[in-house]
């Protein structure tokens, strides 16, 4: 295109000569670097014009350096944009967390009910269980003791609580956000969790409305809840509420309870020290419980009291007085093994008094004093003898002639094991069961006097043998029962019919299933202690079956009395005559046979011992016209003893308890028996009480009455003669 001149011409360019338009040609050098660093080896096929080429300013060698000033300000802007780019995608992630936090927490939120229909769950029913005497010896239920206002405890207890769990509880609003941060920190810096963020608003939120599982979205309505409460209560009455439902270990929950089970007091009357420790056990109740762990739980207490300290809610003077004054745990106020009696009193509960809606009193008819000796005597006995006999566990029933049990323990030690041997386990009772054949021969007829034959048995391949492997030949039922011969016991259950030992026995009042086979003479079907030892109530009281029990009464709050016991008395269940002649017999167990071990001086009283196959078992049960006691030892996997036998151990535990029982008690003859001599009496040092054979009383229906003839040759008429008795029992 043709260029005009400054004169307005138009001027053509020209082409000179060669040389001409070699010089006008730009060489390697000048032309533009970012065409030289396109294409740095390649000529350019472009034909130059200088009228047409813009005018390029070249740039000495020397200068060009600077160039990388204008490089590094691009870097120094590129910085900056990356910057701006990451901050700009972090708000929007951000952005994108805070809306799934939101959503997440609205979903689990949206799976609690209605918070307008939430409401502080009513606290469920206490149990008090007391003894005969009205003191209480156990407590059932979730919640134990009753509910504290805040203002009734003292000011140093409830900040205890503040100090330790929640120190800014009074500023916060549900959530403490500064405590969560720092938990944070802490459990990501030691690298497990170490501390918790919970406030105590929303430990009180898990408390009431959910679980203890430990996942998030039990977290996220934890918060949800604990920001319910803080709007819905003052600060002061979340407090109350908390410390009046919070679990403290040992089966304690609220503070009124806690300080009941570890101080024996109020929480009214804490001391400061014991307040430190009660606030410090929530933080892991079991592990920290004074019971279980006591230098721990004084431990946690220092703790506390350094808290609150440091919170200015005490001087240092105090603390250190409290601190050299740490909190010990009372004297025990009742028998360990009243753990049993509560558990039992509860498995029956319901039955008598319909669902449990409301705080109740239990009287049952357990003697304090002893419940005490019972376990003493098991306990104490145990501990020094039952390494060698390889025994390790125990039961004991004390009950009264009427069936009310007066003394029930369930183990060694209720502590370490809650199953309930007197009640629960059954066990082989062996010869103990011996009696109940006995009397079935007596109501066919037999008497004491009557003679059977000791010697060896065979049975389709079963050989009966005696524990001492000799055999005495004939012999009187009254010997064979004081000396436990097993080949006599066996012929007489085949004599009168296995099936007829059975009945005999659940008349009397067992009440598990029994194997109607030859082998029941030796107690070969299982049975309770409890059931065994009221079993032989009948011989004690004259013949009256009995329902063993041990609830009196039981009252509501307002102390109106909503259940009563009704008589537990279930008729006569034996002849006056029977009862008579298995007196006699059983006396002689204690008299000269393998009860004679037996101690109860000035006391008529009779028994029989049983040990079972392998000596897995070792029984006694005994009474007198007071009391009947049942005692067992063994192994709970059933393993065999080190030949711990019933006449042993048993023996010796039933004397220790039983003598406790009879301190003061005017001595009575058992039912049928003569009256304790002047003698006797002056022996024993106590009232005798002359209670003579029941006389011209008439069988009661379905009981086998007694022979006119010794030996079974008339059928009398129910009627019983005084002469009779006289020269059958020797009765002066």
């Amino acid at each position: 295109m043709a260029r005009r001149g400054g004169n307005g011409e138009r001027r053509e360019p020209v082409m000179g000569s060669a040389d001409a338009v070699a010089e006008l040609r730009l060489g390697p050098d000048d032309r533009p670097g970012a065409f030289r660093a396109t294409m740095p080896d390649r000529p350019s096929r472009r034909t130059s014009f200088p009228e047409f080429e813009p005018e390029v300013t070249r740039v000495p060698k020397a200068s060009r350096s600077t160039r990388g000033t204008t490089t590094g300000t691009r870097r120094k802007r590129g910085g900056r944009g990356f910057l701006a780019r990451a901050f700009y995608w972090s708000l929007v992630a951000g952005i994108w967390v805070v809306l799934g936090v939101a959503g997440f927490v609205a979903y689990e939120a949206s799976h609690l009910p209605a918070i307008q229909n939430l409401a502080i769950p009513e606290r469920p029913p206490t149990v008090i269980i007391q003894g005969q005497d009205g003191k209480t010896i156990a407590t059932r239920g979730d919640m134990r003791g009753a509910a504290i206002p805040l203002k009734a405890l003292p000011p140093y207890l409830p900040k205890a609580f503040v100090a330790i769990e929640d120190r800014r509880f009074y500023d916060h609003f549900g959530l403490d956000v500064i405590g969560l941060a720092r938990a944070v920190v802490v459990n990501l810096t030691a690298g497990r969790l170490r501390e918790g963020g919970s406030t105590l608003s929303q430990q009180l939120a898990k408390n009431l409305f959910l679980t203890q599982d430990r996942t998030l979205s039990r977290k996220v309505q934890e918060v949800v809840l604990a920001i319910w409460l803080e709007s819905k209560y003052s600060k002061d009455e979340i407090l109350e509420l908390y410390v009046n439902r919070v679990y403290f270990g040992a089966g304690a929950y609220g503070v009124e309870a806690a300080a009941q089970r570890y101080f024996g007091k109020p929480a009214r009357q804490v001391t400061l020290s014991e307040a430190a420790m009660l606030a410090g056990l929530v933080k892991s109740p079991s592990a920290l419980a004074p019971t279980r762990n006591l230098k721990a739980a004084q431990d946690r207490a220092a703790l506390v009291l350094a808290a609150m300290e440091e919170a200015g809610f005490i001087d240092h003077a105090t603390e250190q007085v409290a601190l050299a004054h740490p909190a010990t745990l009372a004297k025990k106020q009742g028998p360990d093994s009243s753990g049993y009696v509560g558990d039992w009193v509860m498995e029956q509960l319901e039955d008598k008094v319909g669902p449990i809606e409301g705080d109740i009193t239990v009287q049952t008819s357990i003697d304090p004093k002893l419940q005490a000796a019972a376990e003493q005597a098991l306990t104490e006995t145990l501990n020094r003898s039952g390494a060698k006999f390889g025994v390790q566990q125990g039961a004991v029933v004390m009950m009264d002639t009427d069936g009310a049990v007066r003394a029930l323990v369930g183990g060694r030690s209720y502590e370490d094991s809650q199953f309930n041997r007197a009640v629960t386990a059954r066990r082989q009772p062996g010869s103990a069961f011996k009696p109940f054949v006995y009397l079935t021969a007596m109501e066919r007829g037999l008497t004491p006097d009557t003679v059977r034959e000791d010697s060896p048995l065979q049975l389709k391949g079963w050989k009966p043998e005696n524990y001492s492997h000799e055999y005495r030949g004939p012999v009187t039922l009254e010997t064979a029962l004081a000396y436990s011969l097993n080949t006599v016991a066996v012929r007489l259950a085949l004599e009168v019919g296995p099936a007829a030992v059975a009945k005999t026995a659940t008349r009397l009042g067992i009440a598990s299933k029994l194997d109607p086979n030859p082998s029941i003479a030796l107690g070969t079907s299982e049975v309770s202690v409890l059931e065994l030892t009221s079993a032989y109530a009948p011989f004690a009281n004259g013949g009256i079956g009995v329902t063993p029990h041990v609830i009196e009464r039981v009252r509501d709050a307002k102390g109106r009395v909503i259940y009563s016991a009704p008589g537990a008395s279930r008729g006569a269940v034996m002849a006056p005559p029977h009862v008579a002649m298995m007196n006699r017999m059983l006396q002689q167990t204690i008299a000269i046979g393998t009860a004679r071990k037996a101690e109860l001086p000035g006391w008529p009283a009779a028994g029989k011992t049983g040990t079972s196959q392998d000596f897995r078992d070792a029984w006694f049960v005994g009474y007198t016209a007071r009391y009947v006691t049942g005692v067992w030892l063994g192994n709970d996997d059933s393993s065999p003893t080190k030949k711990a036998s019933g006449a042993g151990l048993p023996v010796e535990i039933w004397s220790r308890a039983m003598r406790v029982a009879h301190e003061g008690v005017p001595v009575a003859a058992l039912p049928g028996m003569r009256t304790p001599s002047p003698y006797e009496q002056a022996v024993s040092g106590t009232e005798i009480i002359d209670e003579p054979v029941t006389t011209g009383a008439t069988a009661p229906a379905g009981i086998p009455r007694p022979s006119a003839v010794v030996g079974g040759g008339a059928q009398g008429t129910g009627t019983i003669d005084n002469w009779l008795l006289d020269k059958l029992f020797g009765r002066n």
